[in-house]
């Protein structure tokens, strides 16, 4: 039998296509075209582990054919970081919030880091004794809060609980939207180097987010 020429890589034949283009930074991978900023690992070891929950991917790869589905919003670049020192300079923690978690080990961080990811419960819940820290460290730096599960969006005004999405944004903690901690872990610092305030912050974080 005659065999047939192998089809090009799926990411050349992506940089090729122009249907792809103005789609922004994308992820080829196994023949699926995620948008960077909603794609993420869903497995540890499945060889079909990387995923964009909520979404979906933009596009396929097909015999070398790229078929892109409707595209998802296309923003403005970020405002260039300048000297890299900044970018080194504005350091930014993560927190993942367990159960009881009272935040004692944030109590320094004012004095380490720029801001600081809260991985919060479901919709971005946390323990109540925890809210009064979040505020007290939003006073030094900006608090970002997601929530953990990995899809899906944090909620802005459903529950009033202490501790509750209301709660937390009402002592002044960013809603980052859908963004998952780790993303959100990554544009915070660029924002934090490009010399970003508190109210451009949380603009950026409700047009990506």
């Amino acid at each position: 039998m005659q065999g047939r020429c192998p089809d090009p890589p799926s990411a050349t034949s992506l940089a090729a296509e122009r249907e792809a283009r103005g789609a922004g930074a994308v992820v080829v991978l196994d023949d699926e075209v995620h948008a960077a900023r909603w794609v993420r690992k869903t497995h540890s070891t499945n060889p079909g582990a990387f995923a964009s929950p909520g979404t979906g991917p933009l596009g396929h790869v097909v015999e070398g054919r790229v078929r892109m589905l409707p595209a998802a919003p296309r923003y403005a670049p970020l405002p260039a970081g300048g000297d890299p020192a900044r970018l080194e300079a504005a350091r930014v923690a993560l927190h993942v919030v367990t159960l009881e978690d009272d935040g004692a080990q944030l109590e320094e961080l004012g004095t380490t880091h720029a801001g600081l990811v809260v991985a919060g419960f479901g919709v971005g819940h946390v323990p109540d004794v925890l809210a009064p820290r979040l505020g007290a460290l939003d006073e030094h730096m900006p608090v970002v809060l997601t929530s953990r599960t990995g899809s899906g969006s944090v909620l802005r005004h459903t529950y009033n609980a202490p501790g509750s999405e209301t709660d937390l944004r009402r002592r002044g903690v960013i809603d980052g939207g859908f963004l998952d901690p780790y993303k959100a872990r990554v544009l915070l610092p660029l924002l934090l180097a490009a010399g970003a305030g508190r109210d451009d912050i949380a603009e950026a974080f409700a047009l990506r987010g």
